[in-house]
């Protein structure tokens, strides 16, 4: 059911150690929301960082930084101190058009982003300095997101050449460990299960497809069953959330819960005109589940079992 709405637009991520929900839009802004009763308020705003449209944010795992993707090219760093607050840390620049995408690694000491202009960079982290470790350029076309591993060192992007890339550390610098091909149109989004022995991509082609790992390969995954037939228009996000539901987001306004019965994939659950334009990001928290859309609103909805 649906629990609470604000207008925004762009993306939505949850704080990993309260629930706090950070939510970007045209305003070139990033907003907090704490829960407050019964009601969702916007308890901080942070402005005079990027100077576009915000394309994306995340939390850090320690939860006390938020990097966002930009179309001004560029990614900011957000710092939380007791002291201080909030503050902007850093601006990363190097990619040549809008950054599409930023992802933390598990243990915080990496930073990656991804660009139209076809790279994903990856950027190393000591004392608080951020410097890029490498360039990785193995994508044909616009890269659309970044996702680390759940556990292990391994970084995943999803382009618009209709791959998904794996990346490892090698030596001094990073290389391309693995290629995944399956979508026949673009990869937009993918999300891994709790564990990381699988993950869920979605697609321009409307179809998820559900990736099992390979024991002969750490990097190595194999699509087990393609989920389509419930979409009519391009799936632009997912969620795998920690309880095994997955949740899609999609351009034809709604939203789909979907879970796993042995080697089954089921719809749960159909949210027709969840928002009144595409569904551009989904993102679970327990129960909780947040979206936002081209309608400008973050909605928040809980999942009753």
């Amino acid at each position: 059911k649906q629990w609470y709405q604000r207008r925004v637009r762009g993306s939505v991520d949850w704080s990993p150690i309260s629930k706090t929900l950070a939510s970007t839009g045209t305003d070139k802004s990033i907003k907090l929301w704490r829960q407050e009763g019964s009601s969702w308020v916007c308890s901080t705003t942070l402005e005079g960082g990027n100077t576009r449209t915000i394309r994306q944010v995340a939390w850090s795992p320690c939860g006390r930084k938020l990097a966002t993707a930009s179309f001004d090219s560029t990614t900011c760093i957000w710092e939380h101190s007791e002291e201080d607050g909030w503050e902007l840390a850093a601006t990363l620049e190097g990619h040549e058009n809008e950054v599409k995408s930023v992802s933390w690694s598990v243990d915080g000491d990496y930073l990656a982003s991804c660009s139209r202009d076809k790279s994903v960079w990856v950027w190393e982290i000591m004392d608080d300095e951020y410097e890029c470790a490498s360039v990785l350029q193995s994508h044909s076309q616009d890269v659309k997101k970044v996702v680390w591993h759940p556990a292990d060192p391994l970084l995943f992007s999803a382009s618009y050449d209709d791959t998904i890339k794996v990346y490892r550390e090698f030596g001094d610098d990073w290389e391309t460990a693995d290629s995944f091909a399956g979508h026949s149109s673009t990869v937009w989004g993918l999300s891994f299960n709790k564990s990381g022995d699988k993950f869920v991509s979605c697609s321009d082609d409307r179809t998820l497809r559900i990736w099992c790992k390979d024991d002969t390969k750490n990097t190595k995954y194999a699509c087990k069953s393609s989920v389509c037939g419930f979409h009519n228009r391009p799936i632009y996000d997912v969620s795998w959330g920690r309880h095994g539901y997955i949740a899609t987001a999609a351009g034809d306004n709604a939203i789909r819960v979907f879970e796993q019965q042995g080697s089954s994939v089921l719809l749960a659950h159909l949210q027709e005109d969840a928002h009144q334009g595409d569904v551009n990001c989904v993102r679970w928290k327990g129960n909780l589940l947040a979206s936002c859309g081209d309608d400008e609103t973050v909605r928040i909805w809980s999942l009753e079992t």
